[in-house]
């Protein structure tokens, strides 16, 4: 039986590989956000803020993934009434927030979109301050 344990530590090394490229995609998501936002405000040209979401969003749901996959290996190797009850509610927390961000980012590509076919919108006219009314100057001497 020593397979048991060698086989126990692999699982155990694979979980948490899962977890730390859970976290390496939201530092990595949130750092090249931050970035799609900065460096436009630099050059002091227009921030896109819905696509900078979408671009985080992406991160989020892959390390909900990860995450996930590493709660359900961890429950393979000990499964107890406890850990699977546990594994329950974190996947499916973690399964509705994933649809939500899922949803959420084809909806609002879908509205960038219709918005990017329609073309860009106008820039507003400057504001011109009306002069006031005179008497017309060529009538006054008749």
């Amino acid at each position: 039986m020593e397979t048991l344990p060698a086989l126990l530590t692999f699982y155990g090394a694979v979980r948490n590989a899962l977890e730390f490229l859970g976290a390496l995609s939201i530092v990595a998501g949130a750092i090249l956000t931050l970035v799609k936002l900065v460096r436009p405000m630099l050059a002091g040209q227009r921030v896109n803020v819905t696509d900078s979401r979408f671009q985080l969003s992406r991160y989020l749901t892959l390390a909900l993934e990860f995450q996930l996959s590493s709660d359900v290996l961890g429950t393979a190797i000990a499964p107890s009434w406890t850990a699977i009850g546990k594994l329950a509610a974190i996947g499916t927390i973690r399964t509705a927030l994933n649809f939500v961000l899922t949803r959420e980012m084809r909806e609002g590509r879908g509205r960038l979109e219709a918005a990017t076919a329609r073309g860009p919108i106008p820039p507003e006219p400057p504001a011109v301050a009306s002069l006031p009314e005179r008497p017309d100057v060529t009538n006054s001497g008749e």
